[in-house]
């Protein structure tokens, strides 16, 4: 069965044929770590985990590798660190740590409830920094680069190809540039590689003064430290097609020798929320943190893709209810998530381009056994618990519960029966319900 995938970069629909079937390589832009992250940065996180599956289940688990990164220098970081600064006197990197450890943390968990798996390497800006500099040094000696009142520019006319990505050509760009330009940059659309830093300002000491790199240069420089100078697949959010992955792709091809940056380029389309762009205007923002305290996090994954990832998305409460109550017939009907095969006309659907609506159609049809084993590969646990309403449990998390089970057998086995007791009765109080077995204590919560 052979995968097909559209390319972004071709506009077709082509075979994959991995450069090393023993290391299929994917890298995916990840969130920048100053706040919580929107509804919508949980879809290309959602579709790029259901392919990182299907290529593990297509070339093997330890076949694939997929890099996720982590930026964690950006100047909107940056703002919200002076903001949470105040009046202590600590060095202002000791808070942006702070906040993008926090953030990144909360990142993590929030991905986790939506069923998606950890990347092989998850790699952050700040610890990449000398690969930044070397790359941007090579592209100074190369002709691609400039230093210019204390920042270092990409010469976007050194490119001749510059805008093959998006199909947009360099002239009419420049034609289009309606934003002031710096007086220090040769083009309008020329970029920043490296900026200056001041006193209160996060930077690293570089050839160039003290500073700090630009953001399209930290994916570059992090996916050649782990993936190589070509790699297989690169994705992420059309939104981030231009500027971000053009000039991904102008700068590694500078660096390394005209060598593409990667044979696929993926994007999913954007996401509404109830017929209307998402905005703090509107209203209509919401983050998956929030959704999640509502939502179990498996329907939130379930209702993305039931949409095609290419294809605008609208996320609605409707949309929810049923993805909601679908799941649930299928997890009473499903069996065999560990052991079973998908079908042959799910694996089909999936493999042509990631076709989800189609896969999830053809799962309706299928037998508990391909039923439970299509939903594995898709993501899914088959756990019960885990689609109980969490407006019912919105204080419960999963290691407290078990930490009250734990007191209760301490007490059970010391004889504190009174205690053990009381243990049950605060549990029952919440929805919980103890199930005593031979293999041990479960428990579910009665809805």
């Amino acid at each position: 069965m052979t995968l097909r995938l559209y390319n972004t970069l071709t506009r077709t629909k082509e075979p994959f044929a991995p450069l090393d079937p023993k290391n299929v390589r994917l890298y995916v832009c990840g969130p920048t770590v100053y706040d919580f992250a929107h509804i919508g940065n949980a879809r290309p996180v959602i579709v790029f985990d259901v392919l990182f599956r299907l290529l593990r289940h297509l070339y093997g688990e330890k076949h694939v590798t997929y890099v996720r990164n982590i930026t964690d220098i950006d100047d909107k970081i940056n703002a919200r660190a002076k903001e949470r600064l105040g009046d202590r006197n600590v060095p202002i990197l000791d808070v942006v740590r702070e906040l993008t450890v926090e953030t990144a943390r909360i990142y993590d968990e929030d991905v986790a409830a939506l069923g998606c798996l950890p990347p092989t390497e998850g790699p952050r800006a700040t610890a990449h920094v000398p690969q930044m500099i070397a790359m941007i040094e090579t592209l100074i000696a190369n002709g691609h680069a400039y230093e210019a009142a204390g920042h270092v520019l990409f010469d976007v006319s050194s490119k001749p190809d510059y805008g093959k990505l998006s199909r947009r050509s360099l002239d009419e760009m420049m034609a289009g540039a309606r934003v002031e330009v710096a007086p220090y940059k040769r083009n309008a659309m020329d970029f920043v590689l490296w900026k200056p830093s001041d006193a209160e300002t996060p930077g690293w000491d570089s050839a160039w003064g003290r500073g700090r790199p630009g953001w399209h240069i930290e994916c570059s420089a992090m996916s050649a430290q782990y993936l190589g100078e070509t790699f297989d697949i690169h994705g992420g959010g059309i939104d981030l097609m231009f500027p971000h992955h053009e000039n991904e792709i102008a700068q590694s091809e500078s660096a390394h020798h005209n060598h593409p940056l990667a044979k696929v380029w993926m994007h999913n389309g954007f996401l509404n929320v109830e017929g209307e762009k998402m905005s703090k205007s509107l209203g209509n923002f919401v983050t998956i943190h929030e959704l999640l305290q509502d939502w179990p996090g498996e329907v939130l994954r379930f209702n993305m893709l039931r949409s095609h990832y290419r294809q605008p998305m609208d996320w609605t409460v409707h949309g929810m209810k049923e993805s909601w109550g679908t799941l649930e017939r299928w997890y009473e009907k499903a069996d065999n998530f560990v052991s079973g095969q998908p079908g042959p006309a799910f694996l089909e659907a999936l493999t042509d381009d990631l076709n989800t609506p189609l896969a999830i159609s053809e799962l309706h049809k299928a037998g508990a056994a391909e039923l439970g084993a299509g939903l594995k590969l898709l993501g899914f646990s088959g756990n019960k618990n885990l689609l109980r309403d969490p407006n019912l449990r919105s204080d419960i998390e999963d290691a407290w519960v078990q930490d009250r089970i734990n007191a209760r057998n301490a007490a059970r086995k010391a004889k504190d029966f009174k205690e053990s007791d009381r243990i049950r009765d605060e549990l029952a109080a919440k929805g919980i319900v103890l199930k005593d077995g031979p293999s041990g204590t479960t428990w579910e919560v009665k809805r």
